[in-house]
């Protein structure tokens, strides 16, 4: 009887770590979201709105993966499921954004690129520090490291293509970085749908 109360009683307390590093986390990317858009269009940078969206998407990630901190696994892993479909659909619309710059080329501002991906990468550099004790606690938080350390190499790529343009004085180097976010993102959304699906089948009644 004592030892299924201390289970409780640690299972409770892993749910409320959990919980608050969620919390932590989603209203820094909140509000990163808004603070980057606006970065991005005033830029004109395609590599910067992918960044944007990616915060957008970490959000609502974040806010799902707060709702299943307290369910069981197979509710995890459907959530887990979501969050993929969230990823895949963040690399379409991108897509879409690299399709319009090509067809409406224009020189993106890397100043404010360079600007806002160093904010961008210390901002998700702490939600990284927050989110690495939780990594290996269940799928619902392996899925959120795993959209975290996107953010990084996101902000990074986003670094290098403001380097790219001020060299080359053209806006091909955040079209190509903005088409390496794609990739990177549908790796990452197929890692976590393979894990979800994964996770299903093991649970399944």
């Amino acid at each position: 009887m004592g030892n299924c109360c201390n289970d409780e009683c640690g299972l409770e307390i892993l749910r409320e770590r959990q919980s608050g590093t969620l919390k932590a986390v989603l209203t820094i990317n909140a509000v990163m979201f808004f603070v980057i858009v606006g970065a991005g269009l005033y830029a004109g940078s395609t590599a910067l709105l992918s960044d944007s969206l990616d915060n957008l998407g970490d959000a609502v990630t974040y806010a799902l993966s707060l709702y299943a901190v307290g369910l069981g696994a197979r509710t995890k892993a459907r959530v887990a499921l979501f969050k993929g479909l969230l990823i895949l659909l963040a690399a379409f619309v991108v897509i879409g954004q690299i399709g319009f710059k090509l067809l409406h080329p224009a020189v993106p501002v890397f100043e404010m690129m360079g600007i806002f991906s160093l904010l961008g990468l210390a901002a998700n550099g702490a939600c990284l520090a927050l989110l690495w004790r939780h990594r290996n606690e269940d799928i619902n938080m392996n899925s959120v490291w795993e959209c975290s350390r996107n953010d990084i190499a996101s902000n990074l790529a986003v670094l290098l293509a403001a380097a790219g343009v001020w060299a080359m004085a053209s806006g091909w180097p955040d079209l190509v970085v903005a088409s390496c976010l794609v990739i990177l993102f549908l790796r990452s959304a197929a890692r976590v749908l393979s894990a979800a699906r994964t996770e299903l089948h093991g649970t399944a009644p």
